[in-house]
């Protein structure tokens, strides 16, 4: 039987039509529907969160471990008069009032006289008491990583080296209270601790000494501004 030229012309066409079609298109190649729905996630940020308020973490808690949360006090040990201040969830479990610091004995206790004060063998600075009256007042928030102001590149004793101490060691380290007999409350005292080596070998956690703080590490920013200073000489300035 003879095809028909028309037909015969029709299909020539529709063939000549699927090549031109289909070898002129460049496509993008084909994704998965696995493949988009399980796009790796973005890398973490190092951004400082903070929301303006005092941070417990950073300013508050160091306080709390380095003036009451000693062997004999307030540690989870000792639990004298039935406070241990290591922690957020132990420091909140009484003695704070949120929002209220004139009512939380936590706070009245910094300011009491005889066997009533505490930390009983010396008071905290006044910078470190407006910093808890602060901080209750604000609502007692468990706030972390939010220490926003430090500058590695400031290290002057005064405005940097000393107020870190005070937060973290003095507690420990000071005339009446010298844990592993080392001082820490003034200058020439910390310069001495610089001097030997054990100050950074300490803060760093390095194999060796002895880790400190106790219950925690220093911000990384905190831990090079200490670094620099002893570098420079560990100067009084």
């Amino acid at each position: 039987m003879k095809k028909s030229p028309v037909l015969s012309n029709s299909r020539s066409l529709f063939a000549l039509w699927i090549l031109i079609f289909f070898g002129s298109c460049v496509h993008e190649p084909f994704l998965s529907s696995l493949d988009s729905n399980n796009e790796p996630p973005p890398p973490p940020t190092d951004d400082c969160l903070s929301d303006g308020s005092v941070c417990f973490e950073s300013s508050i808690l160091p306080i709390f471990l380095s003036s009451c949360a000693r062997s004999g006090c307030h540690d989870s040990k000792s639990k004298k008069d039935g406070y241990v201040l290591d922690s957020y969830t132990n420091i909140m479990k009484k003695g704070i009032s949120k929002g209220n610091a004139n009512n939380s004995k936590l706070y009245k206790v910094l300011f009491a006289t005889g066997s009533d004060r505490m930390p009983p063998d010396g008071p905290l600075s006044q910078a470190q008491k407006d910093a808890i009256k602060l901080w209750i007042n604000e609502g007692a928030k468990n706030t972390t990583d939010c220490n926003c102001g430090c500058d590695p590149s400031l290290f002057t004793y005064a405005a940097i080296i000393q107020p870190i101490m005070a937060t973290n060691c003095v507690g420990c380290h000071k005339p009446g209270s010298l844990g592993g007999n080392i001082d820490l409350s003034t200058h020439k005292a910390v310069q001495t601790q610089a001097a030997n080596g054990k100050l950074v070998g300490s803060i760093t956690h390095a194999q060796g000494f002895v880790a400190m703080p106790q219950g925690g590490k220093l911000q990384d920013c905190e831990i090079t501004q200490i670094k620099s200073w002893v570098s420079a000489g560990a100067p009084n300035n």
